[in-house]
Formats: C-alpha cells, structure tokens, sequence
C-alpha cells in the first residue's frame, strides 16, 4: 500500500481553521509535514483577512523566518458568496481579493522559496462551470482561480505543479444524507472534506508528478448528469 512521505514538508493552507482548509491541514499533519495555517477565525494559527496585502507579507515573513524553503501551498479561503441583486462594488472587490488576488500574491511572495518538487493546489468549486442564481461574487472568484491554475502551471513551469480541485457538495459537517439529497448524486451520496483531503495529498504526492495545470471535479458526477424536465424523474415546478 502506498503511504505518502511528507515528513518535515513545510505545508500552507490558507482558511485552514474549519472545514476542507482544516481536514486538509490535519491529514498533512499526520503525515509529518509542519503546517502554517492562515485564517480569520481566532486560534493558534496565523489570524488575519488574507485580503489585505500587508497580511500576506506579514504571514510569508512569518513562514520564511523558520523555515528557507515551502514544499506545499494550498489557497482554500472562502470567497463571499453574493449575487447581483445584493453584492455591492465593495463586496465582489472582496470576493475577488479573497479568492483571486490572494492566492495570486501569496504564490508571488513564496515562489522564490519554492522547494524542488513543490505543489501549488488552488481549491475551486464545481461553480467555476455552472450556477445557481444570486452567486455571482463567489462564481467569478472560483471561475479565476480555475483559470489561474494554468496560468501558475505554465510561469512556474520545472518549479512547481499547480493544480486546481472543484468540489461540489461537501457537508463539512460529516452529514450522513438519504433520500433525494444523495440519491440525485450519480455517486450515491454527499461529499466530505476527506474526499478533497484525500485529492489534495495525492496531487502533492511523487505519484503525481506528470499532472500540472490540471482541474479536477470532486462532485459526485452532478456536473456530468443531464437534467430535463420530465427525465428520470425530474420536475420544474416553476
């Protein structure tokens, strides 16, 4: 059985107090990696709104005062999610900051300090290709950090992979569903965090090492199930 081997591997994960951001911070923790977190929440981790620009270089600062290289960066901060009924200018500014421009300027900061063999993975979402109304904020944050992926993929081309995961449905709650909720998902079932953290270990893993510039869609198969009125027992009521 393959077992991964990041042991002393210098591990960041932005928005990693709850969540997918904190499963995927534990899981690198148990297997030997030091992990800097990054996030708003208070606890014993860097606190900060990775928003503002002069956070991002105190947390780099932070990070490269212990450590002269990173091995792992993992921008998985939660956008805001309005739509175009509610979200001001101010708020999808914000949005894009959180999800876009963050992960854009931590990279730039840390890509001199790269280790061989590094692994950038930006978390998407299955909304980086298709919508439900009122989302637009958090849908064009997730729809640039897909992009960004490749961008990242080719401009660090021979210094890191980068890679980029869209989850659909996860309860990061660990809600076991029934009924319609699972049974629509061609999977069965509603995701959960390890589904990500299990993606994200293999994408920074040696096994990996001809993917880059990659999206993966970690959804259950919704994205690829076809939905018409009146087909396998699909109503519009409306």
């Amino acid at each position: 059985m393959f077992k991964y081997t990041f042991k002393d591997k210098v591990v960041i994960v932005t928005g990693g107090a709850n969540g997918i951001g904190r499963c995927i911070a534990d899981q690198f923790r148990s297997h030997g990696a030091i992990v800097y977190v990054i996030d708003k929440q208070e606890g014993e981790h860097f606190v900060g709104d990775i928003s503002k620009k002069e956070l991002l270089e105190a947390f780099a600062y932070e990070v490269l005062s212990n450590h002269n290289k990173v091995d792992v960066i993992i921008n998985n901060a939660l956008p805001l999610m309005k739509g175009i009924d509610e979200c001001s200018y101010e708020e999808f500014q914000y949005a894009l900051s959180v999800g876009v421009t963050a992960p854009f300027y931590l990279v730039k900061l840390l890509k001199n300090n790269l280790a061989e063999g590094a692994s950038i993975i930006n978390i998407s979402s299955s909304r980086d290709r298709m919508s439900q109304p009122q989302t637009e904020s958090y849908t064009a944050a997730k729809g640039g950090i897909a992009a960004l992926t490749h961008a990242l993929a080719v401009s660090l081309s021979g210094r890191a992979r980068v890679n980029s995961i869209s989850p659909g449905w996860i309860d990061t709650a660990y809600t076991i569903y029934d009924g319609p909720d699972a049974s629509q998902q061609p999977a069965g079932r509603v995701g959960d965090p390890m589904d990500i953290a299990n993606m994200v270990l293999f994408l920074c893993s040696d096994k990996a090492g001809f993917i880059t510039g990659e999206n993966i869609c970690i959804d259950g198969g919704m994205t690829k199930q076809m939905i018409y009125h009146g087909d396998c027992g699909w109503i519009k009521t409306s």
